[in-house]
This record gives structure tokens, C-alpha cells and sequence, in this order.
């Protein structure tokens, strides 16, 4: 028969044993819960600020929609964010790439948004310039030309029967008030 006096002192190790288990095991579910809410958590705040970012872009667009004056395209009109050119090797991590933009108003979440609009041509002036060159596209489905839809467009190619379109860029970023930041860019096509 076995002694009762050895086997009784054996629970209280195991059942410590048991009890540092759990208690591992508890702070890695809460740990791993703390920082699923913060991916969460920062996704959310992600696209709050990109749909913030599209406030800029709108207002981009209306800008060029709403121009009475086309000859207004043909320089920089720094009050609308407007710049008649666009440098090939500037990003938006360049700070000359945003000289013109204009800072919209902090909407109720305290989000800072600025936009600048590109017209993607080397020089300021008319399109079909000698030495400018101007990102352009055919005219769309419906009008006449000699050339095939999306097909690029170059100075010197022959005359069209209508006007390509002119590619503008609207560069859009947003400083949230924790600290991020988002960029956004829609591109646009008029008419000269």
C-alpha cells in the first residue's frame, strides 16, 4: 500500500502549475483582443480621413468643371489651387510639388485638407504649342477624329478634327488630428 503522507503535498504544485497556464493564456487573449480594437480602431480612422481627402478632390473638380474662362487654364491661378504645369519628376513627398495648393477649412472631425490641381503640361500657355508638351488624350466616343480612342496625343501629330482632351491632376492630402495623413489623386480630362 502506498503512504498517504507523500501523496498529499502533490495537488498544490499542479494545481499552480494550472493556475500560471490560465494566467498566460488570459493575458495573451486580452493582449491579442487590445490589439485587434486598435487595427480596428486605426482602419476606421484610415478611411475617415480618405473620405475626408475626397473634399479636396470635389473641389478640384469644380473648380475645372465650373471655369467659365479657359484661358484661365493656361496659367497658374494660385487662389484655386490651380498650376498650369506639372514637373515630371516631383511627387508628393516634394514640397514644391504642393507651392499654389489651397488648405480647405477643418471640417467638425478637425481634419486639414489640401489640394492642388496639375495641368500635365512642361510649360504654362496653350496646349498645341511649339516646345510644350501636354499629356492629351483623343476626344471621346461620338466625336469624329483621326485618331483611336485613348490613343496619346503628341504636338507634333497631325491636326485632329476636334481638340483632345488635356489630362489634369488633383492631388489631395488630409492631416488628421491624431496625427495622420492621407493622399489621394483623381485625374481629370477637358477639352483645351
Amino acid at each position: 500500500m502506498s503512504n498517504p503522507s507523500i501523496q498529499r503535498g502533490i495537488a498544490l504544485p499542479v494545481m499552480l502549475i494550472m493556475l500560471a497556464v490560465m494566467m498566460v493564456s488570459s493575458i495573451y487573449l486580452l493582449k491579442s483582443s487590445t490589439s485587434t480594437t486598435l487595427t480596428t480602431s486605426n482602419l476606421a480612422y484610415d478611411a475617415a480621413m480618405t473620405k475626408a481627402a475626397d473634399a479636396g478632390l470635389h473641389a478640384g473638380f469644380t473648380y475645372l468643371r465650373n471655369l467659365a474662362a479657359k484661358p484661365d487654364l493656361l496659367v497658374n491661378q494660385p487662389a484655386a489651387g490651380y498650376v498650369a504645369t506639372l514637373t515630371q519628376t516631383w511627387t508628393v513627398i516634394n514640397p514644391n510639388f504642393w507651392l499654389g495648393s489651397v488648405t480647405l477649412a477643418a471640417d467638425a472631425d478637425g481634419n486639414r485638407v489640401e489640394y492642388v490641381i496639375h495641368r500635365m503640361c512642361n510649360l504654362p500657355g496653350p496646349y498645341d504649342s511649339n516646345n510644350n508638351k501636354c499629356q492629351t488624350t483623343a476626344p471621346r466616343p461620338g466625336i469624329t477624329g483621326p485618331r483611336a480612342l485613348g490613343e496619346t496625343l503628341r504636338v507634333d501629330a497631325p491636326n485632329l478634327a476636334s481638340a483632345g482632351q488635356i489630362h489634369y491632376v488633383v492631388t489631395a492630402r488630409v492631416f488628421g488630428p491624431r496625427g495622420g495623413n492621407v493622399v489621394t489623386q483623381a485625374v481629370i480630362m477637358k477639352g483645351p
